[in-house]
C-alpha cells in the first residue's frame, strides 16, 4: 500500500522544526512517518535521511517543506532528486513551491518546468549556503579584529615564567616539573609560550 511521508531538516540541535513539522502533518502525514535530521544541508550524509530513504517504495508520496530543507548543495540535491523519482519512483512535494509537485504535469511540459524550477531552487539554496560561510567567516574576522578570543581560554602564565624556562634549558627542571610549575599546561602550550616568549625577549633587545 502506498504510503506517504516527510522529511524535515534543521541545520543545528538548537534551531525548531516546529514549523516544518506542523506545515507536514497538516499535509496529513502521520507522526511516525516524518523524518528528522538536525545537520547541515551541505551534503546528504545524515541517519534520517538514509533511514527514509531505505523505508520509501514506488508510488510513496514524500513531502517537504521547501527545497532548501532537503538540502543546500547544488548538485547533491539534484542528485538526489532523481534517485528519488527515477530509481525508488516516489512523488515528491514541496510544500512552498507548488511547481515542485511531482504527482502534477507528468507530461513533457510539466517535466521540463519543474525541472527548471528545481535547478532555479536547488542554486539559490547552494548560494544562500555559501553566503552563510562567508558571513561566518566575516563575523569571526572582525570580533578577532576586536580582541574576541575564540576557543579554549589560554591559562595565564605564572611571574615565575622566565625563570622556568631558564632552569628547564639549564635541565635543572625535567619537562614535567616545567608543566607543573606552569599550573600542568599542556606540552604544545608550554612550547608555544616558550617560543613566543623568546620571541618577545629578542626584540625588546633591539628596541
Amino acid at each position: 500500500m502506498e504510503q506517504i511521508y516527510g522529511y524535515v531538516r534543521v541545520s543545528s540541535i538548537d534551531q525548531n522544526e516546529e514549523r516544518q513539522i506542523l506545515a507536514i502533518r497538516e499535509a496529513g502525514v502521520p507522526a511516525e512517518n516524518i523524518f528528522l535530521d538536525k545537520q547541515s544541508g551541505k551534503n546528504f550524509d545524515r541517519p534520517q535521511y538514509r533511514r527514509l530513504k531505505e523505508v520509501l517504495q514506488g508510488g510513496d508520496l514524500l513531502y517537504i517543506l521547501s527545497i532548501d530543507r532537503l538540502g543546500r548543495n547544488y548538485n547533491e540535491i539534484q542528485f538526489q532528486w532523481r534517485i528519488l523519482t527515477k530509481e525508488l519512483g516516489i512523488d515528491i512535494c514541496v510544500l512552498d513551491m507548488p511547481l515542485l509537485d511531482t504527482r502534477n504535469g507528468k507530461d513533457l511540459m510539466g517535466t521540463f518546468i519543474a525541472d527548471l524550477v528545481l535547478q532555479i531552487l536547488s542554486f539559490v539554496a547552494d548560494n544562500e549556503r555559501i553566503n552563510i560561510r562567508k558571513r561566518q567567516e566575516q563575523g569571526i574576522a572582525a570580533a578577532k579584529a576586536r580582541g574576541v578570543q575564540f576557543g579554549r581560554p589560554r591559562i595565564p602564565l605564572p611571574d615565575t615564567f622566565p625563570q622556568i624556562v631558564q632552569e628547564w634549558e639549564c635541565k635543572r627542571l625535567s619537562l614535567n616539573e616545567a608543566l607543573s610549575k606552569c599550573g600542568n599546561m599542556s606540552k604544545s602550550t608550554f612550547y608555544r609560550n616558550v617560543h613566543e616568549y623568546k620571541r618577545t625577549t629578542e626584540k625588546e633587545k633591539y628596541k
